[in-house]
């Protein structure tokens, strides 16, 4: 009997992180879930899912922890540095450390990941996206995570184009509300909406999924 395929959720934690993992082991999917701390989520793994420690702002460490073998990367992770009253009061450091993690730290996965998917030519890379990549200013004290998901949101698209011809789908779900526990935007639907997302088939590939809680 062959092993399950093999999905990897960076930014594992209470939310979406945990309700994906749940939602591709229910899938038949062996999950990894990495996070800076496993031990602290230890409760929220189940059946099929495992913990590593990995911490997005560190690339090599972030590299070494993807197993070659993945399936599908589900690309969670976030910093954010909130900042009153708005975008002119962004300190560059903490911006560029935002970056290093929203952007740069998920562009350091696909890598990671991508010569077995090319291998396989299949494989499926997904993030976690936002809607302050579409109205940045909803919330301007969260002008750093706007760029971000913005930069994220343009990475996606940019992968999405180079690489559906090779079988292989990259795309973002884009989260246009706040998630919260009972809500439309319970971490459970969103989950649905990135498991809706990496199902779509060859020729059909979405790079995007704007998930508004209906």
């Amino acid at each position: 009997m062959s092993a399950p395929p093999l999905c990897v959720v960076v930014g594992y934690g209470p939310g979406v992180g945990a309700a994906v993992a749940q939602r591709f082991a229910a899938g038949g999917f062996e999950v990894v879930g990495l996070a800076r701390d496993p031990s602290r989520h230890a409760a929220l793994a189940g059946p099929g899912i495992s913990l590593r420690g990995a911490d997005a702002a560190d690339p090599q460490a972030l590299a070494a922890a993807l197993p070659a073998e993945t399936a599908v990367l589900v690309y969670n992770a976030y910093r954010a540095s909130f900042t009153m009253p708005g975008p002119s009061a962004l300190v560059p450091a903490e911006l560029q450390a935002d970056f290093a993690v929203n952007v740069a730290g998920a562009l350091i996965a696909a890598q990671a990941v991508l010569p077995g998917m090319r291998a396989a030519g299949r494989g499926s890379i997904l993030f976690t996206g936002g809607g302050l990549a579409l109205d940045p200013i909803e919330w301007l004290p969260a002008a750093s995570l706007a760029i971000g998901k913005a930069g994220l949101r343009s990475l996606a698209m940019t992968l999405h184009a180079e690489l559906a011809p090779a079988g292989i789908h990259a795309g973002t779900v884009t989260i246009a509300g706040t998630v919260a526990p009972g809500t439309p935007f319970a971490p459970e639907r969103v989950a649905s909406a990135f498991w809706d997302l990496h199902a779509d088939p060859p020729g059909a590939f979405r790079s995007e999924l704007i998930f508004r809680g209906s």
